[in-house]
């Protein structure tokens, strides 16, 4: 595991070397799940897949930019699925963006995840990895290490909102919760980006992200191996909860590499909130 999070690390710093300095423009392709991607998604994936195939203890791996998984080390022992540019739409006005990397043993699935690690390129670049506990650590730039900051713990009760979806296409019974938590004084806070957004509540000790099912996307938009299990992780290891509305988010099943599902991360105070509206809407 130390193996893979050091090779991270050494993605992290050439990912962010080519956010300065590399083209923002568009490519003319489609990645898997469909989204147009822009050149730094291209760079950003051949970075990381160059590290992760000579990582010794990686076997395979599988990208959101591609259909298919790849095979690494025969000997190695664990799984690894990332996004190696979430929010690169966000690039060309120059706001912050990261990688996700979701690490399993046995194979991909809610159930075997096993750690989760993610990188923020904001005005700091700044990597948290969860396994027994969530990390943070820092970037120093002078000597391109990554310096250990604090251990990161969600308080029962957050005061900031990302509700993420477009909201024309809302259920009546979502829309009615999320007014009701602005109603309550919390704060909207959304950029587009799963992972600064993710992060910011996670920092500023808790509050909800929500990207629902929608009347045009009933199955949600993110996707479970690659965004949805590691952030999922990552907020149960830190004290809150992670569900699609009914079901804590680690025991789906998968159909398919770039399978998708509406999810909700938050603290606990929120996500009961959300578990009682949903269940209600079932009635």
């Amino acid at each position: 595991m130390t193996e893979i999070i050091n090779s991270i690390q050494k993605i992290a710093v050439e990912i962010k070397d080519a956010i300065k300095t590399k083209d923002t423009g568009k490519v003319e392709s489609l990645n898997s799940s469909g989204d147009i991607q822009v050149k730094l998604d291209v760079i950003s994936d051949e970075i990381v897949e160059r590290h992760l195939l000579k990582t010794s203890s990686v076997i395979e791996i599988i990208s959101e930019e591609k259909e298919d998984a790849m095979p690494a080390n025969p000997n190695g022992k664990y799984f690894v699925a990332y996004d190696p540019l979430d929010g690169s739409s966000l690039i060309d006005v120059d706001l912050s963006v990261g990688s996700i990397f979701g690490i399993y043993k046995g194979g991909y699935s809610g159930e075997n995840i096993v750690a989760a690690v993610y990188i923020v390129y904001g005005p700091r670049v700044e990597m948290v990895v969860a396994r027994d506990t969530v990390e943070l650590f820092r970037l120093n730039e002078e000597t391109n290490e990554f310096e250990f900051v604090k251990e990161l713990r969600l308080e029962e009760k957050g005061k900031i909102l990302g509700p993420g979806g477009t909201q024309k296409y809302w259920y009546p019974y979502h829309k009615e919760m999320i007014d009701n938590f602005f109603k309550d004084g919390y704060r909207l806070r959304y950029s587009g980006g799963m992972v600064p957004d993710l992060h910011q509540i996670l920092l500023k000790g808790g509050g909800l992200f929500a990207y629902p099912g929608t009347e045009d996307k009933p199955k949600g938009k993110l996707r479970k191996l690659f965004e949805v299990f590691p952030f999922a992780y990552v907020y149960n290891k830190a004290g809150g909860l992670a569900v699609d509305g009914k079901n804590d988010l680690l025991d789906l099943d998968i159909d398919g590499y770039h399978d998708t599902t509406p999810c909700f991360f938050g603290s606990n105070y929120e996500i009961k909130k959300v578990l009682k509206t949903y269940e209600g809407a079932e009635k």
